[in-house]
C-alpha cells in the first residue's frame, strides 16, 4: 500500500486527569474519505484540533506527506495543504459570498493588499474565488450577504473558503449538523464530488451519511480507537454498536 497522506502515532491529549485521546494511532491514504465516528465525549473533536494544529498534542506524532508536522501551527499546516473547514475562519456575515472567498485566497497568495476592500475589487482573487463557489454549487448566491443564506448554504461556503486555501486534506468537523434533510443531501453529493480532488477526514454523526461517504471508519470511544475498518466492517461490530447504546441509554 502506498504512503499513507496523514500518519497519527500515539497521539496523547489530557485536561487534567482526563485522557482526551489516549494513544490514538491512524492512516489516511489520499483519495479517500476516512470517518471519525464515536459517542459524545469520545474526543473526536480535540483529535481533529490535534491534526488540524490548533491543539498542540501532550505526546505522539503527526506526519503530513512524510513530513513532521507534530509542533506545526495551523497556518503552518495550512500552507502545506491540510485545511480545517468550518473552524478554519469564520464567516463574515455582512460581506458577501463571494467576498468572503476572496479573503481566503487573498490569505493563501499573500497579496500584497492591505485592506480586504481591495482584495475584494481584485479581479484575480474574484476569479478563483467564483471557481470555488461554482465547485461547491453556489456561483447564483455570490452576490449576496453571507447572513442571508440558509444554515445549509453557510456550511457550502466554509467549504468554499476551505477550498480556497488550495487543500490536499479537508478536516470536516460535523459538516452536517443542524442541516435538514435536503441541505444533507446536497452537502454528502458536495463531498462525493470533492472526493476525486481532495482528501478529507470526517467527523459526523449521522451514520447513513458515514456509511455512504467513507472509505474507512475509525471509531473513537473514550479517547482510544477500539475499531476500523469498512463501512461493512464497522456497521455490525460489537464494540460501535455498545458505544452508541450507551449513549442512547445515557439520554434516557
Amino acid at each position: 500500500m502506498s504512503q499513507p497522506l496523514l500518519e497519527v502515532t500515539s497521539l496523547r491529549k489530557s485536561f487534567g486527569a482526563l485522557a482526551v485521546t489516549n494513544d490514538v494511532s491512524l492512516k489516511v491514504f489520499s483519495g479517500q474519505i476516512h470517518a471519525i465516528i464515536g459517542p459524545n465525549g469520545a474526543g473526536k473533536t480535540t483529535l481533529i484540533s490535534q491534526l488540524s494544529g490548533q491543539l498542540a498534542p501532550d505526546s505522539g506524532e503527526v506526519r503530513y506527506d512524510g513530513e513532521t508536522i507534530t509542533h506545526l501551527d495551523m497556518a503552518g499546516r495550512v500552507r502545506r495543504g491540510l485545511a480545517r473547514s468550518f473552524q478554519l475562519t469564520r464567516i463574515l456575515p455582512g460581506l458577501s459570498v463571494l467576498e468572503n472567498v476572496a479573503i481566503a485566497v487573498q490569505a493563501r497568495t499573500g497579496s500584497s493588499f492591505r485592506f480586504w476592500q481591495v482584495a475584494a475589487q481584485e479581479r484575480a482573487l474574484n476569479d478563483e474565488a467564483m471557481a470555488c463557489l461554482t465547485e461547491v454549487g453556489l456561483d447564483a448566491q455570490a452576490r449576496r450577504l453571507a447572513r442571508t443564506l440558509s444554515h445549509g448554504e453557510k456550511r457550502q461556503l466554509e467549504i468554499a473558503i476551505a477550498l480556497a486555501t488550495k487543500p490536499r486534506l479537508l478536516l470536516l468537523d460535523e459538516p452536517l449538523a443542524g442541516t435538514g434533510p435536503e441541505e444533507a443531501e446536497i452537502l454528502v453529493a458536495l463531498m462525493l464530488r470533492l472526493k476525486s480532488r481532495v482528501t478529507m477526514m470526517l467527523i459526523e454523526h449521522d451514520m447513513s451519511a458515514v456509511f455512504q461517504l467513507a472509505d474507512w471508519i475509525s471509531v473513537l470511544v473514550y479517547g482510544e480507537i477500539v475499531a476500523g475498518g469498512t463501512a461493512e466492517d464497522i456497521r455490525n461490530h460489537p464494540k460501535v454498536r455498545e458505544a452508541y447504546l450507551g449513549e442512547e441509554e445515557e439520554g434516557t
